[in-house]
């Protein structure tokens, strides 16, 4: 804990800033099924695509227990929007028999996709009992733990990861699974949601990969890229 002090009191710093700009944000509770499924489907994707693709997916099977019967083609044209449709309908059609054989070992009141239940445990086994399911990586388990179960897990998104290694929060190399190791234990609980949500504005706005607008940047005293010389 002593080593992330000085990371955690720079996190701070930078949630406090951005939200001078941008507010703190706050989103309902979501489903952790839906948040499961819908960010599998984010993956290498932009967010207007995977959620055309979730609002499809949904449409065509109107239970998860419809899905799990289904073949992946039928899964394959329901997302098509989204993009990658033929990988991630595999991949989902893998985590609905995840979830069905845990299912098998632990009965859920709800059936086998029913993850509610992952509210009432301490984060640290709400996380790993997703661990080892099929396209479920660090990001997605912090996405079901923050945005569907109000725990303050911090989800390093493509804007995240690009961010904290222009600002000098993590090294320049860090991978974002190494990103995540680093920040999801520093960050402030209370702030967790605010930044994240920030950051990702942050990165849609102004940090962008591409022509990025330094000298429009809240955080511009603050970031090592800017320091260098941003173009």
């Amino acid at each position: 804990m002593a080593r992330s002090g000085p990371l955690r009191r720079r996190l701070l710093t930078v949630a406090r800033r951005l939200s001078t700009v941008y507010g703190r944000p706050r989103r309902r509770r979501s489903d952790p099924m839906d948040t499961l499924v819908e960010t599998v489907l984010s993956q290498n994707t932009s967010d207007v695509n995977s959620a055309r693709a979730f609002r499809s997916l949904k449409a065509a099977f109107p239970t998860w227990e419809a899905m799990a019967r289904a073949r992946p083609a039928r899964l394959e044209r329901a997302i098509r929007v989204g993009g990658l449709a033929r990988t991630k309908s595999r991949r989902l059609v893998r985590l609905l028999a995840d979830l069905r054989a845990r299912g098998g070992e632990s009965p859920r009141r709800g059936g086998d996709f029913d993850l509610r239940g992952l509210r009432r445990l301490p984060r640290a086994e709400a996380d790993a009992s997703l661990r080892g399911l099929t396209g479920v990586g660090p990001k997605t388990r912090a996405c079901v733990l923050l945005f569907a179960c109000g725990q303050p897990a911090f989800p390093v998104d493509t804007h995240v990861h690009r961010i904290v290694r222009r600002l000098g929060l993590v090294p320049d190399g860090a991978t974002a699974e190494r990103a995540h190791a680093l920040l999801d234990p520093a960050v402030p609980a209370m702030r967790a949601l605010d930044l994240h949500l920030n950051l990702i504005r942050l990165g849609r706005e102004v940090c962008r990969p591409r022509a990025p607008r330094c000298l429009a940047c809240p955080l511009r005293s603050h970031c090592r890229f800017a320091r260098r010389g941003c173009p």
